[in-house]
């Protein structure tokens, strides 16, 4: 999340109701709002990650599909 903030991003995520616009705010893996899609994987707490070389990220638009196996939750 911080390589984010530095490289200018303003936004990780489009919440999926209202499409408003979300970004790190605590930094510390609390508030659930820098989720970000990285290298395929979405819902990613981006203050989590460690960023490296190759990465590929991208923003959240809305809410993710679920794949569900038919198997019991």
């Amino acid at each position: 999340a911080a390589a984010l903030l530095a490289s200018g991003l303003r936004s990780t995520r489009l919440t999926p109701g209202s499409a408003s616009a979300r970004a790190p705010y605590c930094m510390m893996g609390v508030c659930f709002e820098c989720l970000i899609c990285i290298d395929g994987m979405p819902n990613r707490q981006a203050c989590m990650v460690k960023a490296e070389a190759g990465m590929t990220v991208t923003r959240m638009d809305g809410a993710r599909d679920l794949q569900i196996d038919g198997g019991a939750p």
